[in-house]
């Protein structure tokens, strides 16, 4: 069977899946998410991507789980956002499908995934779309508060993420990061939040969102940005090494 008849159906079933979320897939935008998933099946035997190789599970755990963001915090659609440990792009550029008209900064330190994005970006048309090769403790002292949303996926301990995002963020905005178990990371994560400017607004398990059937065991945690955050974050990771939270 081609791959692209291999797609029909689980692109279809997460088309479905995301209306329960907020989200709406047309035709045109389907077709695009169809695309990169084969980019990334085909660039996956060279490239070490992802660990998720089959259409069904790219659909759900890469797609749908992306696009869980858009149900947890009220959006207006012309967010900058910023995901950082970007990899093979999810959350960061599954949103920018989902939320045509937001600008993303997909930032990424592994040279190969990151041209794997310029990639997939350049193959599907997307506007909008930079792609920063570098560490995101280094970008965030040139981007101190220039972001309305902050993205991290598979990204170190929800301290480290408040530490990774916060800073790029403007007061106001929202660091949004995908869990797995959260409650061992939540005292790290508030100390982390009351040294750099944050606050713990919601924690949202993927069975609230009607999804806890294909997206067991998720939770989504938004962290507003209440005040400035002191020059000296985020840390070197040599010192975050050093000293966690």
């Amino acid at each position: 069977m081609p791959l692209s008849e291999s797609l029909d159906a689980p692109f279809s079933a997460l088309a479905r899946d995301a209306v329960r979320i907020g989200v709406r897939l047309d035709a045109a935008t389907l077709a695009l998410c169809e695309r990169y998933a084969e980019l990334l099946i085909e660039r996956n035997t060279t490239i070490n991507l992802t660990a998720i190789t089959s259409p069904a599970d790219i659909a759900i755990k890469h797609f749908l789980d992306s696009f869980t963001a858009v149900a947890v915090r009220t959006w207006n659609g012309h967010e900058q956002i910023i995901d950082v440990g970007s990899g093979a792009g999810f959350p960061g550029l599954a949103l920018r499908l989902a939320l045509p008209d937001c600008r993303v900064t997909l930032v990424e330190s592994m040279g190969k995934k990151a041209r794997f994005l310029e990639e997939v970006a350049s193959a599907l048309g997307l506007d909008g779309v930079e792609v920063r090769n570098e560490r995101a403790e280094v970008l965030a002292h040139a981007r101190r508060d220039r972001y309305d949303v902050g993205t991290a996926r598979a990204v170190g301990t929800l301290g480290a993420i408040v530490e990774y995002l916060l800073p790029l963020l403007r007061v106001g905005g929202d660091a949004i990061a995908w869990k797995g178990r959260v409650d061992a990371e939540l005292a790290g994560a508030k100390k982390a939040c009351a040294s750099i400017g944050g606050e713990i607004v919601k924690i949202t398990p993927t069975s609230e969102l009607g999804l806890g059937a294909v997206l067991p065991g998720r939770s989504l945690i938004v962290i507003r940005k209440v005040r400035d955050t002191p020059s000296r974050y985020p840390r070197s990771a040599a010192e975050a090494k050093r000293r966690p939270w």
